[in-house]
């Protein structure tokens, strides 16, 4: 099958609009410092640019083909070398669809397809028609089910009732923009606040503009990370369907995505300070496809954005059904250490800004960040108090956080491997970390479930007995799906004769 035919127009004017914008600022830099290159020599260049940029895409559409199989997803492309790609249907982890406004009106999407085994899209489909990109997720989670393939009727009609599990309303959206910061608007308060207050020399600055610049500069940060997260999460649904978890959000941008049961790795709860005294949290799954943030929707591993903590519990609860846990804090000698690190923290915050007034004389308080050496004792408690894990039947889990407290819960048939690491100044004082490790891609940046400073002869007891569940749970897994198979071959044996029984 073939792209739409919209997805060349649209290729073309996006991909010459980035290079032609990228071509031009490379020549307005050298038109006046060459000087054989005039604006007509330039002028030239640029619509033979333009004119390769429109055969290569003319050239990319017409040998894209793709192929929806049994059991794979067979795509063709290349317009220099010719490429071939047999993507097996069993490895597919998620399937989203991402719509921005343009691409909604000319009725085309983008088609991601994600595998276990990392966090990079293994295909794009750019573009093809949304009925078509919604039938090929249809198609995907019905033939990895093992069903076979059928015409879009027949899948239409035996699609699975879609049952409504969250649906984002407006208090909980304004509340999710108004406590979220996005670090994509960091960049947009370097641009705006120096264009907006000006410039000033370093040596003039007094105490007030330096004091309103920071204010401003949090005010834009905060508005502009309130807009971001309004848009991203506008109209935020989440489905079951079949097997699978369905979700779409977006307002200038829109994503359709679907995250498979049977795939889930880790649950995460999160909660910030603002988001506690209010009574709310959000949740999150990691699949083996990739993990929170990553992929190509920014997100698709969102369950619950934001909503009150009994919800989300209850949600959690409908997908892992895990014990409420009890925590287990570390011992009090870690709340030690943690006030210890805030308070050096404080003095080496302190020698720099002396260093930098020792030869520069800009700064005239620059004792100021000792006063964080009252707060010190204050977050190494709250250090301390969000830290713990719970060892239940089925599952583990740990909670970590000062700022932000995240609380992963971990099935034990899901673990990879268990780690159990000492850094130095943890030996000095007894102490160790013990990382669970499972399929997502969290675990390559740190991210993994881990029990942070737990006393060291607690630690080994953790990770033995987590090794042994982990055992016992794949056990009665291979159990439970040999007797499911027997159970199928024997309903297959009594079908084969009760037909032999009527043709006689």
């Amino acid at each position: 099958m073939k792209l739409h035919p919209l997805s060349l127009p649209y290729r073309m004017v996006v991909r010459g609009g980035r290079v032609v914008s990228a071509v031009l600022f490379a020549g307005f830099a050298a038109v006046g410092g060459i000087e054989w290159l005039t604006l007509e020599i330039f002028a030239g260049f640029l619509l033979l640019v333009l004119l390769a940029v429109i055969g290569w895409e003319f050239a990319y559409h017409r040998r894209f083909e793709y192929e929806l199989a049994d059991s794979s997803l067979d795509i063709e492309s290349g317009v220099i070398s010719r490429r071939r790609r047999e993507i097996p249907l069993r490895r597919i982890q998620n399937v989203d669809i991402h719509r921005n406004v343009v691409q909604r009106v000319a009725g085309i999407a983008s088609l991601g397809l994600e595998t276990a085994g990392g966090g990079e899209t293994e295909a794009n489909l750019e573009y093809v028609a949304y009925e078509e990109a919604r039938r090929l997720q249809r198609e995907i989670q019905r033939r990895k089910n093992g069903a076979p393939a059928s015409t879009g009727t027949e899948a239409e009609s035996e699609t699975p009732d879609e049952e409504v599990l969250y649906e984002i309303g407006s208090e909980e959206l304004l509340l999710l923009s108004a406590v979220s910061v996005e670090p994509r608007a960091i960049g947009l308060v370097f641009l705006v606040v120096p264009f907006v207050m000006g410039t000033t020399d370093l040596a003039s600055v007094s105490f007030f503009i330096g004091f309103s610049r920071v204010l401003f500069s949090a005010l834009v940060l905060w508005v502009s990370s309130a807009m971001i997260t309004f848009a991203r999460h506008y109209g935020f649904r989440l489905m079951r369907v079949g097997d699978e978890l369905r979700y779409e959000r977006g307002l200038l941008q829109r994503y359709d995505g679907s995250i498979p049961l049977d795939k889930i790795q880790t649950l995460t709860v999160r909660e910030n300070p603002v988001m506690r005294l209010a009574g709310y949290a959000s949740l999150s799954v990691e699949t083996a496809g990739y993990a929170p943030g990553q992929g190509p929707s920014g997100g698709s591993e969102a369950a619950v954005p934001l909503a009150v903590r009994s919800r989300v519990r209850s949600l959690a609860h409908s997908l892992e059904p895990f014990d409420d846990p009890t925590f287990e804090r570390p011992p009090r000698r870690a709340r030690r250490r943690y006030v210890v690190r805030y308070a050096l923290v404080a003095v080496v915050l302190t020698g720099i800004i002396y260093g930098v007034d020792r030869f520069t004389g800009f700064v005239d308080f620059w004792y100021a960040p000792l006063a964080l050496l009252l707060l010190a004792p204050v977050a190494g408690h709250f250090r301390w108090k969000h830290r713990g894990y719970h060892v239940g039947d089925d599952h583990v889990t740990t909670r970590n956080g000062f700022w932000r407290r995240t609380t992963r819960i971990v099935p034990y048939y899901r673990v990879q491997t268990v780690i159990q690491r000492e850094t130095l100044y943890q030996r000095r004082w007894s102490l160790a970390t013990v990382i669970v490790d499972t399929a997502s891609s969290t675990g390559l940046r740190g991210t993994d479930g881990h029990a942070a400073d737990v006393d060291g002869d607690d630690a080994d007891e953790l990770r033995e007995l987590v090794a042994r569940r982990l055992g016992r749970q794949v056990k009665r897994r291979r159990s439970e799906r040999r007797r499911g198979t027997d159970r199928r071959r024997s309903e297959t044996v009594a079908d084969g004769v009760d037909s032999r029984s009527e043709n006689d």
